[in-house]
């Protein structure tokens, strides 16, 4: 797959270091200013980006910025791309109200807006910024747009509440309700709730190379967890964190490792409130009822 894209860079004026890339929909040749450039602290160039094979790794901050609009374009789904050596291509950047700049220069910043009738907000300290100003997918409501990361893949229909959190190359393929945290490398399967509080295992932490998922139509409880795959039809109950090596007995009382039925559809998992052994029992999404169809009509 060869893809060429034109984008519009900012770069800090003294290093040239490389601080963003907004590449506009349908190769639209937009430029952007801000007040960190009107006042001279960055400056901007366009810049033609062409990406040979999306399985080889990125070889500059300027791809690195393609391929995550990509992501969060829906263009390519999570895992799907190579994105090794991503954060040593992308610098730490300060994100602020009257541009991006290094967080070396957000005093500077500050000082040279004394004349403008402007109050400096700095809205984070990071080498990612916030999806959703640059890219705004269709069809998908976002209660707070700082918990979502450019690179996140949203599908229509998808709703993240206000401590929902969706990292880069991780997200929705269907509509669903996202109230916990989506690490990168996890997707979330169509109708299927990840509840207010609760957390996948992803691929960065500690690193580990399984690659989790949530099936369609399934529900992770309110401060629940998964360090397995979660099929479809399937139900983690709220307040238990089920990892690889957690001990499940099955209905025959037999007792394996959770890593077994990773992926596996119509389980749920539970913890027997007198024993404390943690149970898996066959059942469906109607154990739940599904996400509220209406609630995820986001024309």
């Amino acid at each position: 797959m060869a893809l060429t894209r034109i984008g519009h860079s900012y770069r800090d004026r003294e290093s040239g270091t490389v601080l963003d890339v907004w590449f506009p929909r349908d190769n639209q040749k937009i430029e952007r200013n801000c007040l960190a450039r009107k006042l001279g602290l960055i400056e901007a160039e366009w810049v033609e980006v062409c990406i040979g094979d999306i399985a080889s790794p990125p070889v500059s901050t300027a791809e690195v910025y393609l391929r995550l609009h990509l992501l969060s374009e829906c263009a390519m789904t999570p895992n799907s791309m190579n994105l090794d050596g991503i954060f040593a291509l992308l610098q730490n950047v300060a994100w602020t109200s009257a541009g991006p700049v290094l967080p070396n220069r957000v005093d500077a910043l500050r000082m040279a807006l004394v004349a403008e009738d402007h109050h400096l907000t700095v809205f984070s300290i990071d080498k990612f910024p916030r999806m959703v100003d640059y890219v705004i997918p269709p069809g998908v409501r976002i209660a707070d747009a700082d918990r979502v990361r450019l690179g996140a893949h949203l599908a229509p229909g998808t709703t993240v509440m206000h401590e929902g959190f969706v990292n880069f190359n991780a997200g929705s393929l269907g509509e669903c309700m996202i109230e916990g945290r989506v690490t990168p490398g996890v997707v979330v399967g169509a109708k299927s709730d990840v509840g207010a509080g609760s957390s996948i295992m992803g691929t960065l932490s500690g690193g580990g190379k399984q690659v989790n998922a949530i099936g369609e139509r399934s529900l992770l409880g309110a401060n629940a967890g998964i360090g397995i795959s979660l099929g479809d039809d399937s139900i983690v109950e709220a307040g238990l964190y089920v990892t690889a090596g957690t001990k499940v007995r099955l209905p025959d009382g037999t007792v394996v490792a959770a890593r077994v039925l990773s992926g596996q559809p119509g389980l749920l998992f539970r913890r027997n409130s007198q024993s404390g052994c943690v149970e898996v029992l066959p059942t469906d999404s109607g154990r739940w009822g599904g996400i509220n169809t209406t609630l995820h009509n986001n024309d």
